[in-house]
């Protein structure tokens, strides 16, 4: 490095290090957007306390609900770039490119991924009177006869949607999904009664919910969205075992704030929402959620791009848009 870049880079410190030990200079709006009490929100709130606990300032979760996560996630990309509005979000956030004709943010260019709190997997489960015993067994079924079954989800676009649209896209074939019909409830607990009642024969539930069901002897799981198996459920096979090559799909967490946020507050938002995980991981696992340690803004910025490249053509395939 020449002199002079030296000199500038020195110069800068004293900045950088200023911008960071200022943060939070008064409380941090931590926006979600889902409603309160949900899957989404409860993890969002302890990580908030926790934040709280560990900084001069309080974090307070603000639920902003509309047209999926647009409404909430809008509020984020237009607030002041000081770090005192960040988002926490899921998967949700990957695909409103593909799902809405038009955005008032772009998903990419208007966020500064900070950190992937976690992932949750996702488990297949089916009526106990369904004849497939098995994964394998399962898709044969759907093979020999397109159209005949239904599959329940928590709602149009959601991860239980999308999931299920992967096993049908991945299970066919290129070119030869396999054939359900898609049957969207208001959350997973309002589709469980049909498919108790074997109306719907199955649903590709998120972990924390399938584990419940489960446990009660309730439905029947086939198989867990991980590449190997999980210690939430190491009886389970995987899709891969199953019979789907490379199938892997989660809903996850991550905490973003606007792009252009000054680096030097990233960093302390990064370290603030590192020490919290860490002191909530066992919390966090005992909801289901996989907790990814060591996260970073550039880690959480590549596997946003991942899950983007994956979801974005399904959602294509499926002919999935926002209600």
């Amino acid at each position: 490095m020449n002199p002079r870049a030296l000199l500038a880079a020195a110069a800068a410190l004293p900045l950088a290090a200023q911008a960071q030990s200022d943060w939070p200079s008064q409380p941090v709006r931590l926006v979600v957007p889902f409603a309160a009490g949900g899957p989404t929100d409860v993890p969002a709130r302890l990580l908030a306390d926790e934040m709280s606990r560990n900084l001069s300032q309080r974090i307070i979760v603000e639920n902003r609900t509309g047209s999926g996560v647009v409404v909430g996630t809008d509020m984020v990309a237009k607030a002041p770039r000081d770090g005192l509005t960040l988002l926490y979000t899921t998967v949700g956030h990957a695909v409103t490119r593909a799902m809405f004709d038009r955005l008032p943010f772009d998903p990419v260019a208007d966020f500064q991924p900070i950190a992937l709190v976690g992932q949750v997997p996702m488990i297949m489960l089916v009526n106990n009177d369904f004849p497939a015993r098995t994964l394998a067994e399962f898709t044969a079924l759907i093979r020999a006869n397109p159209g005949r079954y239904d599959y329940a989800s928590s709602g149009n676009g959601g991860a239980v949607h999308l999931a299920s649209e992967l096993y049908l896209h991945m299970a066919g074939g290129p070119g030869s999904p396999l054939r359900m019909n898609h049957i969207a409830f208001r959350g997973s607990s309002a589709a469980y009664p049909d498919i108790l009642a074997g109306r719907i024969p199955m649903i590709i539930e998120v972990a924390a919910g399938a584990l419940g069901q489960i446990g009660r002897g309730a439905l029947r799981p086939l198989a867990i969205s991980t590449v190997a198996r999980s210690p939430l459920a190491p009886q389970l096979p995987t899709f891969i075992e199953g019979g789907v090559p490379g199938y892997e799909a989660y809903t996850w967490h991550m905490v973003m704030a606007p792009a252009g946020t000054p680096a030097p507050i990233i960093g302390a938002v990064h370290a603030s929402v590192t020490r919290a995980v860490t002191a909530l991981s066992a919390r966090l696992t005992e909801m289901a959620m996989e907790v990814v340690p060591g996260s970073t803004p550039a880690s959480a910025t590549a596997f946003l791009a991942r899950e983007m490249a994956k979801w974005e053509p399904i959602i294509r395939a499926a002919g999935i848009r926002a209600d």
